[in-house]
Formats: structure tokens, sequence, C-alpha cells
């Protein structure tokens, strides 16, 4: 069989052309051959734009069955994606669109209106993902292909489309297929060139380890489509076999999360850790800090048979017809990690990085050991850098099929990136034992997850807040699933000007209002604490991050 990811999308769509590919969840649903059309069409705008093999084209918006056709158009006319989170401020949009040199930008509506396209002069045209209309084209005859597209495509395919007429670009394994941009700050912004080979190598993954996922089965995508982890295992793979996906196109909170497994029942749920520990919080916690409940728990015959209990209801919440629960992208709570492992829930945590499209480490749930991420994913290799790597901590360090190219345009961050034998270095520690197992210790990078699975980089934040009034350094931490920053001011400065403490709260509530008005929703923090000293630092002079985590 070719190593070929657009391959596998030919082949899925000829043998499932008539079953349900794409749901808006309560919304329009996509047949297979509904996709494929659509896909033609643009395909039809594309050459009409003069996009050429090897062009990028940009996408920011909400998860919606018309954001998986952009995507599938995309590869499979040989362009190269680039996944811009919708979230970002109108700044980074721009940023990410002209520094990816992409030619045209699929976008939300509420989104384009807050963009400029002088400020991305490399584009064509500007197409809303939800009807496909232009609102933005260099060339006023891509608008009147526009207008005339149903026209065009029935002049190419005069006795109707039909799966004979499918045929993709046959893409190369070291061919660039798309970019995905770490952030979307300037100086922290890093775009990563994820080759086809990635992106077969995680589709044939998910096959191998999830042969129960096949057509006739439904997945739920709740998390944001621009980063790879929901993209790859709650859209790409499916395409691939057949299954029908649903995406919650608004917010997921967990009610309404909860409400689509009841109705879609979904067969494997791919999911981040906050979502499944606030179910642990709001669901379990309760109940088992009671104290009938505690007693009870301590008595053999009875505890068996309340953790059965706990265990339906579980169940039910996930819709009760799933295989497997797969948590990623943050480290889980051991609390409640532990306490799913005791009563059999099957679920299962891994581990991965967009430099790896992402997979880099997995086991099936009832093989995992509690507070392991598995051990290497299929066509990959994993080492940790430490003399005694069973024992002590060193940096997870990887090679193999899914592993990036490197960052574009960018060879100086690519170079340090990699170690001189070219193992990829992940900036995160942990340990390994004699069977493979990776436990991870802690996350050098630093980075967050944010409610929906959004990567935080508390720098960028930092970095904002410490060239703010009185500030002489922060440090921005999550607890309690929000972020709160530690100030320490600069009392000389604030002694000199005679400020009260009162004085100082104020000024920081002050700093405060105008940090957030620069952030994305997600990445707000929610306070300022005042910290009376200054952050103990390395001999490099970064603070120590991890002895702050919990906001000590």
């Amino acid at each position: 069989m070719e190593k070929s990811l657009n391959k596998l999308f030919e082949n899925s769509f000829k043998k499932h052309w008539n079953h349900l590919a794409l749901s808006n969840y309560k919304g329009e649903s996509l047949h297979f051959k509904d996709v494929a059309r659509r896909i033609e069409k643009l395909h039809i705008v594309f050459e009409e734009c003069g996009l050429q093999k090897g062009d990028k084209v940009a996408i920011c918006g909400r998860n919606q069955a018309n954001w998986a056709v952009v995507y599938m158009a995309t590869l499979t006319y040989g362009a190269v994606i680039v996944p811009i989170l919708h979230e970002f401020k109108e700044s980074s949009i721009h940023h990410i669109v002209t520094h990816s040199q992409s030619r045209i930008l699929f976008v939300g509506e509420q989104i384009w209106e807050g963009l400029t396209e002088t400020e991305m002069p490399h584009l064509e045209a500007v197409i809303l993902i939800t009807d496909f209309s232009i609102p933005f084209a260099k060339e006023q005859h891509v608008l009147d292909v526009r207008e005339r597209l149903n026209e065009r495509f029935g002049m190419k395919y005069p006795k109707n489309f039909g799966p004979e007429h499918i045929k993709y670009h046959i893409d190369e394994p070291e061919e660039l297929a798309m970019i995905n941009y770490t952030s979307g700050t300037t100086g922290f912004s890093k775009g990563v060139m994820i080759p086809y080979r990635s992106l077969y190598s995680n589709v044939l993954f998910a096959k191998e380890v999830l042969p129960e996922l096949t057509n006739g089965e439904r997945m739920v995508s709740m998390l944001p489509m621009a980063h790879v982890y929901g993209m790859m295992f709650e859209f790409i793979h499916e395409m691939t076999e057949g299954v029908h996906v649903h995406f919650l196109t608004r917010m997921p909170s967990p009610k309404i999360i909860m409400e689509a497994f009841a109705e879609v029942r979904p067969k494997v749920i791919i999911a981040v850790p906050l979502i499944i520990e606030k179910i642990y919080k709001s669901k379990l916690q309760p109940l088992i800090n009671k104290m009938s409940m505690r007693v009870l728990l301590r008595l053999p015959v009875i505890e068996q048979k309340i953790r059965n209990r706990i265990l339906d209801t579980l169940i039910n919440v996930f819709g009760g017809n799933f295989a497997e629960v797969i948590i990623g992208g943050a480290p889980f709570n051991r609390e409640a990690e532990q306490f799913l492992k005791k009563v059999g829930f099957p679920f299962t945590v891994g581990y991965g990085m967009t430099e790896c499209g992402p997979i880099i480490a997995y086991a099936p749930w009832r093989k995992n050991k509690t507070f392991s991420c598995g051990y290497a994913a299929p066509r990959m290799e994993v080492r940790v850098d430490s003399s005694v790597p069973n024992h002590i901590a060193g940096e997870i360090q990887v090679r193999g099929d899914n592993v990036m190219l490197g960052y574009y345009k960018d060879p100086q961050a690519t170079a340090a990136a990699f170690t001189h034998d070219g193992w990829f270095k992940t900036g995160d520690m942990a340990t390994i034992d004699d069977e493979g197992f990776i436990f991870i210790k802690g996350r050098s990078k630093s980075m967050i997850l944010g409610p929906s699975g959004q990567n935080i980089y508390p720098e960028e934040i930092e970095s904002a807040l410490d060239n703010m009034p009185y500030v002489a350094e922060s440090l921005v931490i999550q607890k309690d699933g929000k972020l709160i920053a530690l100030v320490y001011p600069n009392f000389e400065l604030a002694a000199e000007a005679h400020f009260s403490n009162q004085q100082l709260l104020e000024i920081m509530e002050e700093n405060l209002r105008l940090l957030n008005e620069e952030q994305p929703n997600y990445a707000k923090v929610a306070k300022i604490q005042i910290f009376p000293e200054e952050f103990e630092k390395t001999p490099k002079k970064s603070i120590k991050r991890y002895l702050y985590q919990n906001g000590a």
C-alpha cells in the first residue's frame, strides 16, 4: 500500500460514498459524497486563484464541518494547510498569515470583521468558512468564478460527479503538509513544519491501537481543530476509516459535552485532563467525601458494589458505548487518576507534542501503569537523557516517523531543537522504567493547557506583565483551573512614590485589567497575587518555575 495520506482519503471517499461523514452538532450533516463534491469545487476556486502545489492556505475559525472540508481540500490539492486558533488576537492572525506567506485565508465571519487584508499582503483571496463566499479577492475573475461555481462544476462533470472522478495529489513522505503555529504572538510563535510522513504515521498509529473505530461508528470532536491532537484523532483518522464525526460548534462546556455524548454515543473519546477532572470533581468527589461513603468504601464486599455503581454512572455519563477514553495534552490530576484506576474506568493517558503530529507515547488502558503516559508509539523511539533513566529524571528525546521537519523560516530554533545525533529534544523531564513506560516529572517548557485544549505559554503573559507599572518580575501559574499571576513588585519605586500597600494593590488591579485586554479569553488572568520576595532562580537567572506551581 502506498504510504500516502491523500490516497487514504481518496480510497475512503470512494468506499464510503453514501455514508455520513461530518455533522455540525444539532446542525447540517454531510455524506462522504457531499464532502467530495465540496472539495472538488474548492479545487476549482484554488485553480482560479493561481494556487500552486506547495502554496500555503490558512484557516481560522471554530470547529465545524466546512473546517474539515477546507483542510482536506488543501492537502488533496497539494497545497500546505496553516491552521490558526480562532481565539488568537487579530494582530496574531495577521502575523501568522503573513509569516507563513499564505495565499488564501479561510475565516469565520466574526473573525474577518476584525481583520484587514492590507495587513496580509500575500493573500489572493479571503473566503468565509460557513458558505465559501468571498469578501475579498485581488482579482475580479475569482469573484466571478465563485458566482458561477455550480455552473463551472456542472461543465466539468456534465454526467454527474461520482467516485470515479476522485483523483487526489499523491504526497511524498518528506513533503510539507502543514505548518502549525505553537502560539499567536510574534515574539514566541514558531511554525512547526509537519511532513506527510508524520500525518500518515499518526493515522496508522490510530488504526493500529483503535481497531474498533471503523465505518458506522461515531466520534464527538470537542478539542480545537487548529491543534494537532484534536485534528488528528477526532477528524483526520476518522475520515480515513469512514467514521461519522460530530463537531461541537460552540464552546464545549461540560454540560454540552455530556449532552453530546448521550446523543452521539461515541466509540472512542479524546479528551484533555481538565474535562475529566471537572466531571470527577463535580460528580464523584462530593459523593466520595461523605463520611458514610468513606466507611462503606473500607468494607470489602460493599466497596466493590459501590465501585461498580460509580463505574456504571461514569460510563453512562460518557455515552455508554465507548471502548476507551484517551487523555492527553497536559498532566492528569493524580488523585483523579488513582481513583479512576481503582474503579476500573477504561481510560489511558498518552503523551505527544505538536512537533510530533502529535503522538510520542501511548499504552492501552488495560496495560498502562498508574501515572505513566505509556511507552513509545509505533515508528517512534524514546530515550531519557539521564545517567540512570529509571531513577533520575532527564529530558525526553525522541526520533522517528512522527517528528517534524523543523520550524518554518527559523533554522536557529530548528538546530536548537535537535541533538547532535538527530534526536528531537522535547524539553519535558521524565523517568523511563525497564519496560519502557514513561513517567513525566515536569514540563520544562512550562506550557499550560487552556479550558478547551488551547496552548497557553505563560512566558508570553509574563513578558507583557513585566513591562507594566511597578512590576519587578512575575510568574503565571495555573491554580484550580485558573491562571494566577504571582507578582514581585518594585517595592523600591513604590516607596519613593510614597505608595501605601492599598495603593499598590490598586495599581496591580489596573495592570490586571490592561493585561487581560490583550489576552484571548482562554488566557485571561483571574487575579494578581503579590509576592513578598524575589523568585528563586537558576544559575542562568531564570525563575525556578516548578517551585511555585502550587502558588506557594
